[in-house]
């Protein structure tokens, strides 16, 4: 599904240079669960922004199933992102002005066409995270693991390909982080590819690769099972 072939990225500001990732290639194949793990500060965050198209390589290539996002325009980077992948980040990112079931369609109001079943599939997503219950609450009378919930069902309402996650246990207890992790299981057991980012080596544990950063670079691709 993917593949990065000697992706670097380097920020200018003011003149000067900050070079972040020195030349990184991997393949994720289709349905795997991997997992990209790395001390805070050395570039994780910015590759996984890379693998969302939220942002581009300085130099090299990176392939979504054999087409090369590097030369798509804006637009289509767009397009193909609000089709493809979903996200979930560390802080939520939640609107705390609108009800669970409102945020979970959210993304819907950026697609191509809003599907008829819109309603109905997310309501089937709350159900699946364990919060049928509280579709009409606002965001601010759930716990954080709940809101972590509501913020996987909005990832997965587009049903895109690809999922993404940016530390998603690291604002939660053990108890809650222990649950989003298995709704990533099931996730994944349903065929879905994923990515985790995460400085936690239990986290890591439940992909089936680990990919280790260490200063900007790969440092080692292990299989965990």
């Amino acid at each position: 599904m993917i593949e990065l072939r000697g992706v670097k990225k380097t920020y200018y500001t003011e003149g000067k240079e900050t070079p972040v990732l020195f030349g990184i290639d991997f393949k994720i194949e289709e349905g795997d669960y991997t997992a990209i793990m790395a001390p805070s500060g050395t570039g994780k965050s910015t590759l996984l922004n890379i693998l969302g198209t939220l942002d581009k390589p300085t130099e090299g290539k990176y392939l979504f199933r054999n087409r090369d996002l590097t030369e798509l325009s804006d637009d289509e980077l767009s397009r193909m992102r609000n089709k493809s992948i979903g996200f979930v980040f560390q802080l939520f990112n939640l609107l705390g002005r609108v009800s669970v079931l409102e945020n979970v369609l959210l993304p819907l109001l950026y697609a191509e066409t809003y599907p008829k079943e819109a309603r109905e599939r997310a309501l089937r997503l709350l159900d699946m995270v364990g919060l049928g219950d509280r579709v009409h609450f606002k965001p601010n009378a759930l716990s954080g693991g709940q809101q972590q919930r509501v913020a996987i069902a909005r990832a997965l309402i587009n049903e895109p390909d690809l999922l993404l996650a940016d530390e998603p246990t690291g604002n939660l207890d053990s108890m809650s982080s222990e649950e989003i992790l298995q709704i990533f299981d099931e996730i994944h057991r349903k065929g879905r590819t994923i990515v985790v980012v995460t400085h936690e080596r239990d986290v890591a544990l439940r992909a089936d690769k680990i990919i280790t950063m260490k200063d900007g670079r790969v440092f080692s691709e292990e299989r965990t099972r």
